[in-house]
This record gives structure tokens, C-alpha cells and sequence, in this order.
């Protein structure tokens, strides 16, 4: 006797797409998800393995270290530079969609993460340090979330990028009507500062500055208005910069509010491979594909 299926629910062969070896959904689940063991402990490994390259490229920047051991730690990082470079090639043959993946932000992400090592071949040690570049890698570390399944701080990142999405073009006005005001503080204090004995307002840029400046109530003190007129609109500039700052955290803290309600699940999308999807999605909110 046969058990009906929900007809909602999609088949396992459903779940494959025409031509898709099963292999390659096997490698999927493995390299970006942790609900098996297999793929907890490949995340685990990568973890480790990121953490530890971390650690040598800030050890190599220690000039005492890098005399001594300086040799071994560029071995390791060939190591963990070809290790990487192996998952990378996996993470492209897994999904059905390589080039969504490595356009994506972790595809970038692992791409620069492997790169400054192959640079350093071509490009002369006194030409630039790739260091830097390599501590991008720490951004993988975000995996840890999804790794270790701690369910409230997977919900929490993602309700944090839901909002970041959902506030963007009210931040984004935001920042126009301040970039706007900074403008005008700086042009008019140029004008009442610039023609002062030894003023220290003496173009419109630098005049800009003091106004981001003392806006954002960072105050360094290295300019200042001499002018009585000056000193007001500068008292002025002050409490718009503390009266502004509740305008952004408004905004967001409504959105993580309304994102609260909301349940995500640590399922990468088998062509995109970006996660934070519904708890009851059949296909990707970014790419459609059928997950």
C-alpha cells in the first residue's frame, strides 16, 4: 500500500533539475549546509583552517617572526592557499548556476581570500603587500552562525540584513538631506572663517570636513571658529548632530522589529547558494530556482 504525498511537498526526484547528477547535490549539501554530520565537520575544518591563516598572516606582519619563521609561515600559507583554492573549484561545481555563485558575496569573498597568495608570485615584494587583502578571509568566519546551528543567532543576522535591505533607501535619503547640510555648514563657515587671521578654514572642502566633523560629534579640535557668528552656527551644527542621530536608529529599529516575526532556515539555494529562506519556501526569493 502506497502512502499519498503532499502535493505541496515536492518530490525527491522533483528536487533534482534535468541533468543534475546526484553526486553534485550530495556535494552541495556537504560544502553549504550543516544539517548532516558530514557537512558540519567540513565547516568545522574550514573554520579552523580560516582561523589558522588568520592568525600566520598577523604573525608574518611581525618583523621578530617573520625572520625567524618567516619561511615556515609562507609554506603554510601555500597550504591553506591550495586547500581553499580546492574547495573554491567544489563550491563552483556544486551549484547549478557557477556564475551566481562567484558573483555573489561569499563567491567575491573566497575568490579574494585565495588570490593575494598567486599575486605575490608575479608582483614585486616591494611593490605592495597583499596582507591586507588576505585578511579579508575573516569574513568567512561568518559561516560559524550556520555551522554550529545556533538557531537565534542565524534568525537574529538575518532579521539584521532584512532590515539593512528593507532601510536602505530611507537611509540612503537620510544620508542626501545630511550630505546636504554638511555642504551648506561648510560653505557658510568658510565664508564667515576663510578671510581670518590665521584661520584654519581656508578652502570649502576643509570647511566640509569641520562640518562632518562636528556633526557627527567626533570633534577633534584641530579646527575651530574664531568669529563670534562662527561660534554660533557652530553650536548649531552640535545639536543637529546629536538631534539627527535618532533619525537612522528609528528608521531600523522599527524594521528589526517587523523582521523579528519573521523565521529563516540555514538552506543555501542550490544555484545562487544565498541562505535566509522561509521556513516553509519551496523556491529561492532571489533567484527562483527551486530549492
Amino acid at each position: 500500500m502506497t502512502t499519498p504525498t503532499d502535493p505541496d511537498q515536492p518530490s525527491p526526484e522533483a528536487r533534482l533539475e534535468p541533468g543534475t547528477a546526484p553526486w553534485r547535490e550530495r556535494l552541495h549539501e556537504i560544502i553549504f549546509e550543516a544539517d548532516t554530520l558530514a557537512g558540519k565537520a567540513f565547516d568545522i575544518a574550514l573554520l579552523i583552517a580560516i582561523a589558522l591563516s588568520v592568525i600566520a598572516i598577523m604573525l608574518e606582519s611581525v618583523v621578530s617572526i617573520e625572520k625567524t619563521w618567516g619561511h615556515q609561515l609562507r609554506m603554510f600559507e601555500w597550504t591553506i592557499t591550495i586547500l581553499f583554492t580546492v574547495e573554491y573549484l567544489l563550491r563552483l561545481l556544486s551549484v547549478r548556476s557557477p556564475w551566481r555563485y562567484a558573483t555573489s558575496f561569499f563567491g567575491i569573498v573566497d575568490l579574494i581570500a585565495i588570490a593575494p597568495t598567486f599575486i605575490d608570485l608575479f608582483a614585486a615584494p616591494e611593490a605592495f603587500s597583499t596582507q591586507g587583502l588576505m585578511m579579508i578571509r575573516t569574513l568567512r568566519l561568518i559561516r560559524v552562525f550556520r555551522i554550529f546551528k545556533l538557531h537565534q543567532y542565524v534568525n537574529e543576522s538575518q532579521a539584521l540584513l532584512y532590515a539593512l535591505r528593507a532601510t536602505r533607501r530611507k537611509i540612503s535619503v537620510f544620508l542626501l538631506v545630511v550630505l546636504t547640510m554638511v555642504l551648506i555648514l561648510g560653505s557658510t563657515m568658510y565664508m564667515l572663517e576663510g578671510k581670518q587671521p590665521d584661520s584654519s578654514f581656508t578652502s570649502i572642502p576643509k570647511s566640509v570636513y569641520w562640518a562632518v566633523v562636528t556633526m557627527t560629534t567626533v570633534g577633534y579640535g584641530d579646527i575651530a571658529p574664531q568669529t563670534p557668528l562662527g561660534q554660533a552656527i557652530a553650536a548649531i551644527a552640535m545639536i543637529l548632530g546629536y538631534a539627527i542621530i535618532v533619525v537612522p536608529t528609528g528608521i531600523f529599529s522599527v524594521e528589526i522589529i517587523m523582521a523579528q516575526n519573521r523565521e529563516f532556515t540555514t538552506r543555501a539555494c542550490p544555484d545562487c547558494s544565498r541562505e535566509g529562506h522561509d521556513i516553509d519556501a519551496l523556491y529561492c526569493k532571489h533567484c527562483s530556482a527551486k530549492l
